[in-house]
């Protein structure tokens, strides 16, 4: 199979040009030897990859295609289709870790040699990372699936083959307790003969980032690529999750995804995974087993009809379960053993989600699961609630603000559970709840760090004690016999009414700070237009036109190469960054806020660009229009997700006459490509003026003063709100007197 195999589109070209899609669509139109069409529509054609490589370096458009990019565009081309080309990848990062070796030997093969040769290896690799039963025939074709779950031996000889003689071998059975369909099964001949070219830039990205980094880059990009076809736990949530459970050794995802939950924890022993999509399982599986140095145990299966973990007592269930669902099973599961806290309604799939974590939870295990707030206050699930208080099995109650996980129009909670011991009295007759919304300073998607804390500070302590100090507006624990009435309704806003804001001096104080705001921002209120001046004209350059001669760099987070390189102070290639380092987020641009995101622990420090003061980083994404100047306050930072970050040189251009362009309405609308949820801005189409330096620093300051401004008028509308709902809530609590 050839290279040319791999099938590319018009923005897949684009991509690879660094230019917009208008440009390809010039370059088809004004050069008869572009290559034709192989496939695709019409509307969207697509062309072979190795055949538009050749153009474009022929052309002169491009020196070298980036490994990366190369790499993604054959698995997203890939004729099985890219989620079968990523478990093919993944399978080939696992034996380059685990046997690398071998993989060199193998890679110098040809195509046809290595495609016949790969599978029995490949199923070698599996067997051995995921401590399972494996058989291939000697041609390498696969005779039973990888069972990645369970612990048993099969032994196999040098070529892949399994020994008849080997003591104790037998014919291959399911693992006793385990059910369902195992997760992964290695590739065969045919199946890999179309995959061959793309598992060797996989073997030389490997190389580039390691094999962690490599799966994590791909399976990253197929997620940003299908937003609508993922429900995706974001990385803040699921840490907090995973902070809540505490350090459990061995843990179960029942609704795994793309892992996400169990790939948040430390250095679990054992992780069990299960998903009804065949296709989340296999990730999921490759994911772990390239992460983290864990047991996995994978399945396929639908979680409530068919638990592929019958009988499975462990530390600690992590749980984003699907939300409203109503074919989940009531009528096949009426009479289940689970349903130790009553049956669930037809409408309360999540509670039928809730009985089994802590149907697999051994004695004082931990679950946390991410819940819709309607589960904590709907009528028809109060007597499954209120049975949850009464035995010590509901801890507690999480409020997180709005935008926090999706679906991101509604304030999503955590349900944080323990399996009271057998015979055990119930536990300390409390219950936890907190409402973070508060510590977000009411952004959606806000602060998180100050989430996190607000929620951890109120849960260790009622941990340790099973209760805690109340914080007037944020946790208090309330107890359970409060709870237990008509309703049992358990959504922390209920029972966490927001203190007044300290009363009338506080109040007083928010006012004057409001008149200075007010003051300052009259002050800075640019002054009106000239008036009958012709509009100025100027030759135009794009933002890529000025990267390409040097006048500033643009990049990414995770982008490299050695032009970017030179003028970032990241750390050394090769190490993990440090721990702790604050996260640029497009949502604090667009709020003009702090950095709120941290970074990761072990995060590759190749793959951070960290801001400087004078950088200009634009939101790429939703049409925002905005371009911020970093200050010194925000310098350090690291750039976030769906952020591109211009540094000028300031011998040639001046940042904040650069901000100020990159905003205009007509520029953004000319750049922008729409799709049918989101707009895109492709910022090197973003255009400026060519002015001499003075005159640009002319424009700036008139562009810094106008962003002065606007600061102003956005602190005095956070003000005059927090002033009207303080009078509100004074008024009616009676703190704040009527007169005056």
């Amino acid at each position: 199979m050839q290279d040319n195999a791999t099938e590319v589109t018009a923005a897949g070209i684009a991509r690879l040009a660094g230019v917009g899609r208008a440009a390809v669509s010039n370059w088809r139109r004004r050069h008869i030897d572009f290559p034709r069409p192989v496939g695709g529509t019409e509307a969207s054609p697509a062309f072979a990859l190795a055949e538009v490589e050749e153009w474009l370096r022929k052309q002169g458009k491009l020196a070298e295609v980036p490994l990366r990019e190369r790499v993604w565009q054959q698995l997203a081309g890939h004729p099985a289709g890219p989620v079968t080309a990523l478990v093919h990848a993944g399978c080939a990062l696992l034996l380059i870790r685990d046997r690398p070796t071998e993989w060199l030997k193998l890679s110098g093969l040809t195509d046809a040699r290595l495609a016949g040769l790969l599978p029995a290896q490949l199923a070698k690799a599996l067997t051995r990372r995921f401590d399972s039963q494996t058989a291939v025939n000697s041609e390498g074709a696969t005779a039973a699936p990888v069972d990645a779950g369970h612990s048993s031996q099969a032994a196999v000889n040098a070529d892949g083959v399994p020994s008849a003689a080997a003591p104790g071998s037998g014919p291959v059975t399911a693992p006793a307790g385990h059910t369902g369909h195992a997760a992964l099964t290695p590739p065969g001949p045919a199946e890999l003969a179309a995959s061959v070219p793309l598992l060797r830039g996989v073997g030389e990205l490997a190389v580039e980032l390691g094999t962690r980094r490599a799966f994590e880059f791909l399976l990253g990009r197929q997620l940003d690529a299908n937003p609508r076809q993922y429900t995706l736990t974001p990385a803040g949530p699921a840490a907090l999750m995973a902070e809540l459970a505490g350090r459990p050794r061995t843990v179960l995802d029942p609704a795994a995804g793309t892992g996400a939950l169990l790939g948040a924890l430390g250095s679990p022993t054992v992780v069990y995974a299960q998903d009804a999509a065949p296709d989340l399982a296999a990730l999921t599986a490759l994911r772990l087993a390239l992460s983290t140095d864990a047991e996995v145990h994978a399945r396929v299966g639908d979680t409530l009809r068919a638990d592929a973990f019958p009988g499975l007592a462990v530390d600690a269930v992590l749980c984003h379960p699907p939300f409203n669902e109503r074919n989940w099973g009531h009528d096949e599961l009426a009479y289940d053993p689970r349903w130790e806290y009553g049956f669930p309604a037809r409408t309360e799939s999540e509670l039928a989600w809730v009985q089994h974590a802590l149907a697999h939870l051994r004695d004082g295990g931990t679950a946390v699961l991410l819940m819709p707030p309607a589960a904590a206050s709907r009528r028809s699930g109060r007597r499954i609630r209120a049975d949850l208080l009464r035995r010590g099995a509901l801890r507690a109650v999480i409020a997180l603000p709005a935008g926090s996980a999706p679906p991101y129009n509604i304030p999503l909670h955590l349900w944080v559970l323990r399996r009271p011991a057998a015979g055990a009295q119930p536990s300390p007759p409390e219950l936890l709840l907190v409402d973070s919304a508060d510590a977000a300073d009411g952004r959606a998607r806000g602060d998180w760090q100050a989430v996190r804390s607000a929620v951890l500070d109120a849960w260790r302590p009622f941990d340790r004690t099973g209760t805690a100090d109340e914080q007037p507006g944020l946790s208090r624990c309330v107890p359970v016999i409060d709870l237990l009435d008509d309703d049992v309704d358990l959504a922390p806003a209920r029972h966490l009414p927001l203190p007044a804001d300290g009363g009338a001096e506080q109040l007083a104080d928010v006012g004057a700070r409001l008149g200075d705001t007010l003051r300052l921002a009259a002050a800075l209120a640019p002054p009106p237009p000239a008036t009958g001046a012709p509009p100025a004209r100027w030759p135009l350059t794009s933002v890529g036109e000025l990267a390409r001669a040097g006048a500033l760099v643009l990049r990414t987070s995770g982008s490299s190469g050695p032009t970017a390189a030179s003028h970032s102070r990241t750390p050394a290639a090769g190490r993990p960054a440090r721990a702790g380092v604050p996260v640029l987020t497009d949502h604090d641009v667009l709020a003009a806020a702090a950095p709120s995101g941290v970074l990761p622990d072990g995060e590759p420090a190749e793959d951070i660009v960290l801001t400087e003061a004078g950088d200009v980083v634009v939101p790429v994404l939703g049409g925002g229009r905005v371009a911020r100047v970093v200050d010194e306050r925000t310098a350090g930072a690291a750039l976030g997700r769906n952020l591109t970050l211009l540094r000028p040189d300031p011998a040639a251009l001046d940042p904040w006459f650069l901000a100020g362009f990159l905003r205009g309405t007509a520029n953004n609308r000319q750049a922008s490509s729409y799709a049918s949820t989101a707009t895109r801005l492709d910022v090197r189409r973003l255009q400026l003026p060519r002015i001499p330096l003075e005159q640009q620093r002319t424009y700036g300051e008139r562009f810094r003063g106008l962003a002065a401004f606007e600061d102003a008028l956005r602190l005095a509308g956070h003000l005059g709100e927090q002033l009207v709902r303080g009078m509100y809530d004074g008024l009616t609590d009676g703190t704040v007197p009527p007169g005056g």
